[in-house]
C-alpha cells in the first residue's frame, strides 16, 4: 500500500519544469558567464545591465533587436518543419546565402522595376533558391539514405565558395573595379528595392513578414493534411508507411520547405538591411551565424513556430546587447563568442533533458495506471444464462 502511494505521487516530481527548461538553461549559461566575467575583473551586474540597455534601452536598440531576430525567426520556422518531419537541417547558413544571392541577382538585373514588383520577385526567387538548396539533401536522404547532416553542412561550404566567386567577379561593384580596391561586394540596389522601414530606426517590413511566416507554419503543421503527414513521418516513419503515407516524399518536402523559408530570410536580410551583397570570405560575414542561431531559437521554442517568435527575439536581444556590453565594460570579443556558445550548449542540452523528463513521465503514468488496476480489480460479470431459469422451470411444472 505504501509503495502504491509512493508511485502515485511520483509523476508530479520535477515534471512541471519541462516547459521552462530552455529558460533555465539560458539563466544557467549566463551564470557561468558571470563567473567568467569575475575572473576578468568585471562586475557581472554592470555587464549584464549594459547588455539589457543595449538590447531594449531605447527605440533604436529595440528596433535593432527585432531586425537581428528576423533572420533567426525565418530559419527557426523552417527548422520546426524539418525537425518535426524527422530530418535535421544544419544548412541554414547556406540557404540564407543562396536566397540572398538570388534576390541580389534580380535586384541588380532589374533596377528600373517599381518597388512592389522587384521586392516581390526578389522574395520569390529567394524562396525558390532556398527550396532548391533544401531539396538536394532531402532527396539524397530519402532516396539514397545519405546523412542529411553531412550534406547540409557541405552545401553550406558550396554556397559560401559560390558567393565568394560571384562577389569577386561577375557581381562585383564596378566602382570597386575602377578604383582598384576590389572589395568583394555588389553595387548598391536601387532605392525601389528597399523594404519599407520605420524611420529613423532600422525596423523594416521583414519583421512583420517573419511573424506572419511563423503563424503560417503553425497553421501548416497543425491545421493541414500536409502538416499532419510531415509530423506523422517524423514521429514514426514505419507507422506512417503502414498508414499509406509516402515517407520519402514528405521527408523531402520537410527539408524543401525548411530551406525555402531560410532562403526567404536571406532575401529579406539583403533587401531590408544591407541593400547589397558582401562577404568577408565566410558565411558569417553576411549571415551573422543566423543559420546556426536559428536552430537554437527553434529548440528554445520547443520546435513550435509560435514559441520560436519570442525565442528569436530573446536571442536577437542577446546578440545586440552583447555588442553593447563589450563596448561598455571593455571585455574581449572572444568572451562574447564564448557566452553565445554557452547559451547554445545549455539550450541544446536542456532539450535532451526535457525529452528525458517527458519519457519518464509517460513511464510513471503507466506504473500508476498499473498500480490502480491491481488495487481495484474489476469484478467479472456473471455469464449469461443460456437455458431456462429456475422460475421458468417451476412455472412449467
Amino acid at each position: 500500500m505504501q509503495q502504491a502511494q509512493k508511485n502515485k505521487t511520483r509523476p508530479f516530481k520535477l515534471y512541471w519544469l519541462g516547459p521552462f527548461t530552455p529558460l533555465l538553461a539560458t539563466l544557467a549559461a549566463l551564470l557561468v558567464g558571470a563567473v567568467m566575467l569575475l575572473f576578468l575583473g568585471v562586475n557581472p551586474l554592470t555587464a549584464y545591465a549594459a547588455m539589457i540597455e543595449g538590447a531594449v534601452g531605447s527605440p533604436n536598440a529595440l528596433a535593432d533587436t527585432l531586425v537581428k531576430a528576423t533572420p533567426l525567426l525565418f530559419v527557426a520556422a523552417g527548422i520546426c518543419i524539418s525537425f518535426r518531419g524527422g530530418v535535421i537541417n544544419i544548412g541554414g547558413e547556406g540557404q540564407l546565402v543562396v536566397g540572398a544571392l538570388a534576390a541580389t541577382a534580380a535586384a541588380l538585373a532589374l533596377p528600373g522595376w517599381p518597388g512592389w514588383a522587384i521586392i516581390t520577385l526578389c522574395m520569390m526567387l529567394g524562396f525558390l533558391a532556398g527550396a532548391i538548396w533544401g531539396y538536394i539533401p532531402g532527396a539524397l536522404k530519402a532516396y539514397l539514405n545519405v546523412n542529411e547532416i553531412l550534406t547540409t553542412i557541405m552545401l553550406n561550404q558550396i554556397a559560401v565558395y559560390g558567393m565568394n566567386y560571384l562577389l569577386s567577379g561577375p557581381l562585383m561593384d564596378p566602382v570597386q573595379i575602377q578604383s582598384g580596391s576590389f572589395i568583394p561586394q555588389t553595387a548598391r540596389f536601387s532605392v525601389a528595392a528597399d523594404l519599407p522601414r520605420l524611420v529613423p530606426t532600422r525596423l523594416h517590413l521583414g519583421v512583420l513578414l517573419a511573424v506572419l511566416v511563423a503563424i503560417l507554419v503553425w497553421v501548416l503543421l497543425w491545421r493541414t493534411t500536409l502538416g499532419y503527414r510531415i509530423r506523422a513521418v517524423g514521429l514514426s516513419p514505419n507507422a506512417a508507411r503502414r498508414a499509406g503515407i509516402r515517407v520519402e516524399r514528405y521527408a523531402v518536402m520537410a527539408l524543401l520547405l525548411s530551406g525555402a523559408l531560410a532562403g526567404l530570410g536571406g532575401a529579406i536580410q539583403v533587401l531590408g538591411v544591407n541593400h547589397r551583397m558582401f562577404t568577408d570570405g565566410s558565411a558569417t560575414g553576411f549571415t551573422g551565424s543566423a543559420g546556426f542561431n536559428g536552430i537554437v531559437a527553434a529548440l528554445f521554442g520547443q520546435l513550435h513556430p509560435i514559441g520560436a517568435i519570442p525565442a528569436s527575439a530573446l536571442f536577437g536581444a542577446m546578440i545586440v546587447g552583447a555588442n553593447q556590453m563589450q563596448r561598455t565594460v571593455q571585455v574581449p570579443s572572444a568572451l562574447i563568442t564564448a557566452l553565445n556558445g554557452l547559451v547554445v550548449v545549455f539550450v541544446v542540452g536542456s532539450e535532451l533533458w526535457r525529452r528525458k523528463l517527458a519519457r519518464q513521465r509517460e513511464m510513471d503514468q503507466l506504473v500508476v495506471q498499473g498500480t490502480e488496476d491491481v488495487g481495484h480489480p474489476q469484478t467479472p460479470e456473471p455469464p449469461e444464462q443460456t437455458g431456462p431459469s429456475a422460475s421458468e422451470k417451476g412455472a412449467k411444472t
